[in-house]
């Protein structure tokens, strides 16, 4: 096979790219190691800054988000029993953020993308990138039905693979360092069949530490608790989970809306950055690049604006025979990605008990959530992170 861009990975970063391309013109294959049905099943959340809205919207992509998506205008920050209500949309000119669901997002970008005739190979392995510090790069795999070995030539390869895909590895650890932090917490994280207890995201440090109350759709709701990352899910009934969420969520005159749970587990948290993230005609984009603790809401939004310069680039490399843009890549995209990792660390240690801080560090997360409530311009610096910082 041949084509211009050669994508390992129809996640968001890999689909939002395919999408940029076809509108360029510039002809993409994307490989994805899981079946269609895997990709577009596994449930996870997802808040949509304002401009990925805008962005579906332009690339006729964002009806389905637009009738089913929840817009909200801000986010509840609690503590001390006390809820505070940060104006994201007031703060910024208007700007509003979508609750809707990452794979939601998948489901719209799989079936635009086959629409446009674009190709998706889901379910092969073997994925193997070579050649990539030449001008004939290529990408070998082996489809899960035939075990037949393949090739796809290509002028650039993009791995939006995720962490543990190939694409980073394909980095000779000699050209990159990678920055890592592991939080000592994880979230438990539930579905629930319940109506909306309340209008927004409330975002809270109160009782053993961190709460978060979201939404699905009217009907179901998704909201996690700090928890031991390494605890086992069986030792917490849901008896326990309602008991701490009325605890870490309660105020005076209101309560929790209960209901079945019908999905619980725990994840751990962490924040990593690869740098470069770029070698040869390589590109990783996405989780293999970096990662970010869900508090912030970034880790979408941040694969699609490693694509969204990325296609600038290659438009740019296509149209002009110039590889400026390329080679500053992976610097205009680390300049966002740092402040969106600084942002998701403020967010997650502000409203998280850690056991190894003292009690002084902890009053000093209470005085940062203080100093939003009394603030207008620590206010808007959280909400401007919120819906997303402007480009370079």
């Amino acid at each position: 096979m041949r084509t211009q861009v050669g994508i390992v990975g129809a996640g968001p970063a890999g689909l939002f790219l395919a999408h940029l391309l076809h509108r360029s013109g510039i002809e993409s294959i994307i490989i994805e190691s899981r079946n269609r049905t895997d990709v577009e099943q596994t449930v996870r959340a997802g808040v949509l800054e304002h401009w990925v809205v805008e962005l579906m919207k332009e690339l006729g992509l964002g009806e389905r988000m637009t009738r089913e998506g929840h817009f909200h205008d801000g986010i509840t920050l609690q503590w001390n029993r006390q809820r505070h209500h940060v104006d994201i949309a007031g703060l910024t000119g208007g700007k509003r953020v979508a609750v809707y669901p990452q794979h939601e997002v998948l489901k719209d970008l799989i079936a635009g993308r086959l629409a446009a005739g674009g190709p998706i190979l889901f379910g092969v392995g073997g994925t193997t990138l070579r050649d990539l510090d030449t001008d004939h790069p290529a990408i070998d795999f082996r489809r899960d039905d035939t075990g037949v070995l393949e090739t796809i030539h290509c002028d650039f390869v993009v791995g939006a693979d995720g962490f543990h895909g190939p694409g980073r590895q394909a980095i000779p650890a000699a050209h990159r360092t990678e920055y890592q932090k592991i939080y000592p917490f994880g979230w438990l994280g539930i579905l629930t069949k319940a109506p909306l207890s309340w209008p927004e995201l409330i975002y809270a440090n109160q009782g053993d530490g961190f709460a978060l109350l979201s939404t699905r759709s009217p009907d179901v709701q998704r909201m996690y608790i700090q928890c031991d990352p390494a605890g086992d899910i069986a030792g917490w009934s849901d008896a326990r989970i309602w008991d701490e969420l009325q605890t870490r969520l309660g105020t005076d005159g209101w309560s929790l809306t209960q209901g079945p749970i019908v999905q619980k587990g725990i994840i751990s948290l962490r924040s990593f950055v690869c740098e470069p993230m770029q070698y040869g005609r390589l590109f990783i984009a996405g989780d293999a690049a970096h990662i970010v603790p869900p508090t912030g809401a970034k880790g979408l939004n941040l694969a699609v604006a490693d694509v969204l310069v990325l296609s600038r680039a290659l438009d740019s490399h296509y149209k002009t025979n110039s590889r400026d843009l390329l080679d500053r890549y992976s610097a205009t995209c680390l300049r966002r990605i740092w402040k969106a990792e600084r942002f998701s660390w403020y967010m997650t240690t502000m409203l998280h008990r850690n056991a190894h801080e003292s009690d002084f560090e902890q009053r000093i997360h209470f005085a940062d959530l203080d100093l939003v409530r009394t603030s207008a311009a620590s206010a808007r610096s959280l909400a401007e992170n919120y819906v997303g910082l402007p480009f370079d």
